[in-house]
Order: C-alpha cells, then structure tokens, then sequence
C-alpha cells in the first residue's frame, strides 16, 4: 500500500485502485468536498507526476480519455484548486509523493495499460438522485430526466414558462462554464427542440445562468456529471457526431450504483424533499387555466419589448410542448 495523508487530501494505491479522499480542512474547496471520495481503477489511469516546486509540489493524476464522466462533462474547465486529481504536498512529503507516483507508473507498466481514450466511462459518476441551487434556480437529476426550478431572482421569461422537465431522449448536448467570478458561467441543456435557439443563458429555459456565488455555483457540475455518466459514452456516437464533451441522444438508463465502499457525496442546498407536482399530474381544467396564463404573460413580455421575436417564438414553443 502507497500512501500519501495531507491537508489537501488522501491518496492509497493498493495495486489496482487509487482511492482520492479530500481533506477536511476549510482551504479545501467545496465541490471536491461535495464530489466526495473517488475509486480510480488502475484501468482508467493514462499517468501520474509529481511536480517540485519551492514551497509546495503536486502530485497530479491523468486519466485516460473518455474513462471519467466528470472531466468529460466539465472539458477541462474545473479551476485547479477543485481538481480532485490534483493534491497539494508539504515540501517535506516529496520523497512520499514520488514514492507513490513511482508505485502507480509500475503498476501501469506492468499491467500494460493502454493509453488510448476508453471506449467505455470506468467511473461511476456521482450517485442520483442530485439536487443542487444555484444562483439562477435549483437544478435536480433523478436518473431518467432533469428538472430545473426557477428562484425569484430568474429571468421574467424563465418565470413565466414555469419548471423545466426534460427526459434522457430529448437530449442532444449539455454544456457547462463555470462562473469565475469575473465571468458569468452557465449549465445549459440543448433538446431537439432548443438547439437552433441563439437566447443568452439568462433567458434560455433551458439553461442555469450561473452569476452568484462561484463556489457554489461550481456544484452544478455535479449534476452535469450524472446526467453525462448516464447516456452513452462518446465512442457510441457516429463518426461527424457531436464534439466531445457534448451529450447525444439515447435511452436513459438506469441510476449506476455507487461502488461498494465509495462514499456518497452530501451535496449542500440539495433538497430531498416535496417536489411540486408535474404538470401532467395536474388536472386538464388546472392545466388550461396554467397555459393560458403562461402564454398571456409571453404575449405582454413580448409587446413590451422585454422579447424579441425569436426569443418570443421559441419560449411559446417549450411552454406548448410542455403542457
């Protein structure tokens, strides 16, 4: 067993696993935290180096691509300090941290590893169902579709087209930035219906405008992460398909298991209570006053000039589809 205990974190290799548990401590931040443990298969590990530096170093992990469905949901755009495959080591530790990097390269080799992307993700992805709010509205994945509810802060257009709900087959890509803190970021889910759709994230009903709190704001990537571990993997798609990172469509399928002894991230502002009721649970006269009241408020956003054309038809369009 290799191990190597910091502030920043945990990392064991025991011959086939390396086992990623962050630290507890405040400086560590909050969606490696939240993501929780991580399990890497040996499978999934392209390689590992341990870079010196004068105070601190950092011992990095590189996984094949296309193995993990976190990277591939997030394209590389995780701020460094939220990596969770990067740890922080004391300048006294360095000899440990080589000494594990070294035990990870021979495993590799002896084992012949392949370094070509994956053909399938090796990591489960986090557990659903996931909850997350955000500065823009609450973002929640159950498994089989994606429900985003607007706060009060959203967009009159978002408020006025009501709850997002949108299934596996409907989806054609998501994207994701995060917000900087100088820059707004965005988690935005593109339909069959949506993807011409040129709306700002801040009126798109079919995107989060992420423009609050960058940290918490960075935990919407959590959701992405399990709506991408849950459609097929990038190599299923044609040849001219989608760029990677992006999502295709295809049957959902059912919520992967944690693997055994993982430990199951506790997302903060997560709520695993009392949703509000579809509308398709609702009654046809309730659902007729509700549409009507939609499209009204569509048609005075829209004489107001508060809509432009485009933006106009393709909202009345999600709100029709919808009921």
């Amino acid at each position: 067993m290799a191990e190597i205990i910091q502030r920043d974190g945990t990392w064991a290799f025991d011959g086939s696993t390396v086992r990623i548990t962050p630290g507890l401590h405040r400086s560590v931040p909050l969606f490696r935290q939240t993501y929780g443990e991580i399990a890497v298969p040996l499978e999934a590990v392209a390689g590992v180096v341990y870079e010196p530096e004068r105070k601190r170093g950092r011992l990095r992990l590189r996984l094949r691509e296309g193995a993990d469905p976190l990277l591939q949901a997030t394209g590389g755009r995780l701020p460094d300090a939220a990596d969770p495959y990067r740890l922080s080591v004391d300048i006294d530790r360095s000899g440990v941290a080589e000494y594990v990097a070294e035990e990870i390269r021979h495993a590799l080799l002896i084992e012949q590893i392949p370094k070509e992307p994956a053909g399938a993700y090796l990591l489960p992805g986090p557990p659903v169902p996931v909850s997350v709010r955000s500065s823009d509205g609450t973002v929640s994945f159950d498994g089989a579709r994606v429900r985003i509810d607007w706060s009060d802060t959203s967009d009159r257009v978002k408020r006025a087209t009501g709850p997002r709900i949108i299934g596996l087959p409907d989806l054609v890509q998501v994207e994701w930035l995060p917000n900087s803190g100088y820059e707004d970021g965005f988690l935005r889910f593109v339909t069959n219906d949506s993807v011409f759709s040129k709306l700002p994230p801040e009126k798109d009903p079919f995107a989060l405008d992420l423009w609050g709190s960058a940290r918490r704001d960075l935990l919407t990537a959590l959701v992405a992460t399990a709506v991408m571990a849950r459609l097929p993997h990038p190599s299923a798609r044609t040849t001219g398909g989608l760029a990677a990172g992006e999502l295709v469509r295809g049957d959902p399928r059912l919520p992967a298991a944690a693997p055994e002894g993982s430990v199951r991230p506790q997302v903060p502002q997560i709520s695993q209570g009392h949703q509000p009721p579809l509308a398709s649970q609702a009654s046809p006269e309730g659902l007729h006053d509700v549409l009507l009241r939609r499209l009204r408020e569509l048609g005075e956003l829209h004489r107001d000039g508060v809509l432009t054309d485009e933006e106009f038809a393709t909202t009345k369009a999600a709100v029709l589809r919808d009921f």
